[in-house]
């Protein structure tokens, strides 16, 4: 008898790829869609911009936007912040 190198069920056409985040090389397990890889990352979606191989992703469309081998992506995240202007003051500080 020949033992078969175990696999998990549903597994099978997963795979390690690398992406470029931000200029940084990270791996991920593939299939991967933008909306996951934003989840992953730990983002909320409705403060990031994304833009993958130079093209800006609209948010609707992140779901069904798969991630492939070697995709460059720029993601910026939105944060609120700073401190108000003084009633009286027409310029910042």
């Amino acid at each position: 008898m020949i033992a078969l190198p175990w696999k998990s069920p549903g597994c099978e056409n997963s795979s390690e790829m690398q992406l470029q985040i931000n200029s940084e090389a990270r791996e991920f397990t593939s299939p991967l869609s933008l909306a996951s890889l934003v989840e992953q990352l730990g983002m909320k979606q409705d403060r990031v911009a994304v833009e993958l191989n130079r093209n800006i992703v609209p948010r609707e469309q992140w779901a069904e936007t798969q991630l492939s081998e070697g995709d460059r992506l720029e993601i910026v995240h939105f944060v609120g912040g700073g401190r108000p202007l003084h009633p009286d003051s027409q310029e910042l500080p």
